[in-house]
């Protein structure tokens, strides 16, 4: 029989845990502590076991909302992609897993609603009935290639660009300053503000991002500079074991000219291969399709499912998360009407 059994946070064995091949930085001790602190949570990590043999290890973070006790691993909102399972090779599937999931948040963890992002899970949708599934859209690069290749299948226009910034003088940096955190973040509300808007989240997570993950290295930060050496563009980039990810970027207007986004996107793909990384992901809740693609990804898709202990749950669920994104968008297109000049008499 499956189960799951929650440890104690201090008899997590982490070291164990990050030698799963499967592990990804989202699924490590800081990166869910960074997530519980910027979510008021708690971070929780069970072991799983098949008729009391260990097979892997669930990870997530619990919340309340409205006085209810929610378990996201992630949850829309955090900044974090996925988390999900660990499992051993040759025991089970995450689909055999995911009913001592649904168990175990319902009863033991007293849960009422669940939520769960795996990249695993993409082929092993059997097994997750009534449940919610969605898949979110993005795109992986290839970082097993060589440089020359990764370089050939982006897009003419992005290649141009990258070459602009290198002959223009513009240079990328590593940071390694908690200072970068406001340095990121003014930049990125001013990217906002471009289409009347705030940032999602306030410059509190993105320090707490720092403070929690920049001692373990898994977390690269750049800045471009143009040639007078000011800072005109700044990229997060974490990643660990197989994976790396695109988490933010933001530049000022006045200086895209330079071309600096694609020049630090370009520095980040070199040095998480150099650090033997195989993939590339490029994020799928920011940013435009077209964007991310002209840096030559394949398009893929990161698969979700959620579960609730009543239909209703669900149902309010769905409906604040598309009023939420679908009110953004309008406001951000009327702000963007607003902004035009009034067109001349007799256009």
């Amino acid at each position: 029989m499956l189960e799951l059994r929650t440890l104690a946070w201090d008899q997590v064995p982490w070291d164990e845990l990050d030698r799963f091949a499967d592990r990804q930085v989202f699924q490590t001790r800081e990166w869910l502590e960074f997530v519980a602190e910027s979510q008021n949570g708690t971070p929780v990590v069970a072991e799983l076991r098949n008729d009391g043999a260990l097979v892997g290890y669930f990870s997530g973070v619990l919340i309340r909302k409205l006085g209810l006790r929610i378990l996201g691993s992630p949850f829309p909102g955090w900044t974090t992609p996925y988390i999900g399972f660990n499992l051993l090779p040759g025991t089970i599937t995450r689909s055999q897993a995911t009913e001592a999931l649904r168990h175990w948040a319902f009863g033991e963890m007293g849960c009422f609603h669940f939520e769960v992002m795996d990249w695993q899970f993409l082929h092993e949708r059997t097994g997750t009935e009534g449940l919610g599934w969605e898949l979110s859209p993005t795109y992986i690069s290839d970082l097993t290639l060589a440089e020359e290749e990764l370089l050939a299948r982006m897009k003419k226009t992005c290649r141009w660009s990258i070459r602009k910034a290198e002959r223009a003088g513009v240079t990328i940096e590593r940071a390694t300053d908690m200072g970068f955190a406001d340095e990121y973040y003014a930049q990125l509300t001013e990217v906002f503000a471009r289409q009347g808007l705030k940032p999602t989240y306030s410059v509190n997570r993105v320090r707490a991002l720092l403070r929690h993950l920049l001692p373990t290295g898994r977390l690269l930060l750049l800045r471009a500079c143009n040639p007078e050496g000011r800072s005109i563009a700044t990229g997060i980039y974490p990643g660990f074991n197989q994976w790396a990810t695109f988490w933010g970027n933001a530049s000022w207007r006045s200086e895209q000219h330079w071309q600096p986004n694609e020049a630090l996107h370009w520095y980040a793909l070199r040095y998480w291969k150099q650090q033997g990384v195989k993939h590339f992901e490029w994020g799928g809740s920011s940013g435009s399709g077209y964007y991310k693609e002209k840096f030559g990804g394949v398009p893929a898709s990161v698969p979700s499912f959620s579960g609730s202990k009543y239909r209703a749950l669900a149902l309010a669920r769905n409906g604040a998360r598309d009023f939420f994104y679908q009110s953004r968008k309008i406001l951000g297109m009327l702000r963007g009407f607003s902004q035009q000049p009034a067109p001349v008499s007799g256009e």
